[in-house]
């Protein structure tokens, strides 16, 4: 994509990344791909805000010299030191050697560990201005949103809000940036599973930040990733708050492991169950197929949530000790949460159910239900015992 102008002097110089596959290593972005945003302000004085992932250094810089011609970028804004959106800044730096570099107390240290840059560097704190001559930007903190440097950038002439990874989401641009001409419906999958796996864990923080931003007149939000939000940004902030207070909408989530199937017969037989009592919206996610980060995405639009998995040597069936750890970092609030459990000659998956219990402070519903072989009768009743408790519950 070539340069987009977002306002008079503002423009974004992003990027579009269909190469990456696993986002921090982790995440699988492959068929949607992910957007690196970065904005220039062509003022008097000239501004860049956040750079890009390094190895679209080159088309990044292109279009700043596309903007400004031959003046000099003054400027370099840094809102968060994570790579995807700081490993261009000695690039940056070398085409423009007299760049002074905008952060807080908390950027520098971590850009000298990462980039050996100490130079050139100009610290702001919270509520500190910076004159652009047409523009007035004001900066704030939002630490731990999701680094302990974070912070947006706000323009209080044009009423933009550089929010950083704040409102950002999976999912590529190609083709338009903005909101209004795109079918905003199709990116909130990528927002939510964005949000579940990267912001998750700090939403407490997450809703400060809101707090803090609320009073400002923002009437665009130009993330680090995903859609700017020029036609309604009430959006984006309306579904990062419901996801930072953990709303959640009915429905149950059954997560399982399975070696031979008798975990999975369980699970379909409490997805049935589930039905009978009335619950619309049940998914079934077999944790060796299915890469957690899906599954956490929807246990955040749920409130029902059911873990099963066997048994493996004496303890939990290793994909489903991966899953409860990330469950357990996120956390469960409004939620219920129910187990159960298969094994041939000695359980083990109880007691790590249970500890995970204590650990995330999880609402259990029900009765942990603990599987021999197959189900039989007897467990069958079990079963149907703890979808009826969970229909119960989350109605």
């Amino acid at each position: 994509m070539k340069t987009v102008q977002i306002k008079n002097d503002i423009y974004w110089v992003g990027v579009n990344d269909h190469e990456t596959y696993l986002f921090e290593g982790m995440w699988p972005i492959d068929q949607d791909g992910v957007a690196y945003n970065a904005y220039i302000i062509n003022d008097d004085k000239v501004a860049v805000v956040d750079t890009v992932k390094s190895f679209k250094q080159g088309e990044y810089i292109e279009k700043i010299k596309s903007i400004i011609g031959d003046k000099k970028v003054d400027y370099l804004i840094v809102n968060h030191m994570e790579p995807d959106h700081s490993s261009s800044i000695a690039d940056l730096l070398a085409v423009y050697p007299d760049m002074q570099i905008i952060g807080n107390k908390k950027t520098f240290p971590i850009m000298k560990n990462f980039y050996n840059i100490d130079k050139n560097i100009l610290e702001v704190a919270d509520g500190d201005t910076l004159d652009l001559g047409h523009h007035e930007l004001q900066f704030y903190m939002t630490p731990m949103v999701h680094w302990p440097e974070s912070m947006v950038t706000y323009d209080a002439t044009d009423k933009v809000l550089f929010s950083m990874d704040v409102f950002g989401s999976f999912g590529s641009t190609d083709g338009s940036i903005f909101d209004d001409e795109n079918d905003v419906a199709s990116y909130e999958d990528n927002t939510r599973r964005y949000y579940a796996c990267i912001v998750g864990k700090v939403s407490g923080q997450a809703q400060k930040a809101l707090q803090k931003l609320g009073p400002l007149d923002i009437q665009t939000i130009c993330p680090s990733h995903g859609l700017i939000w020029r036609s309604n940004p009430g959006y984006i902030v309306d579904f990062y708050d419901r996801m930072s207070r953990y709303e959640t909408e009915e429905g149950v989530v059954i997560a399982y492991g399975t070696m031979y199937g008798n975990t999975l017969h369980s699970a379909e037989l409490l997805a049935g169950y589930l039905k009978d009592a009335g619950v619309k919206t049940v998914k079934l996610f077999d944790v060796s197929k299915t890469d957690i980060s899906y599954i956490v995405s929807d246990m955040w639009k749920y409130t029902g949530l059911i873990l099963g998995a066997p048994a493996y040597y004496g303890r939990i069936f290793p994909k489903m000790a991966n899953l409860l750890y990330k469950v357990e970092e996120i956390g469960v609030k409004n939620h219920k949460v129910g187990f159960f459990t298969d094994f041939s000659w000695s359980n083990g998956a109880d007691r790590y159910f249970n500890a995970f219990t204590e650990k995330a402070k999880a609402d259990v519903v029900g009765d942990m239900v603990n599987v021999q072989g197959l189900a039989d009768a007897e467990d069958e009743a079990k079963l149907k015992a703890l979808a009826d408790a969970m229909a119960a519950a989350i109605k």
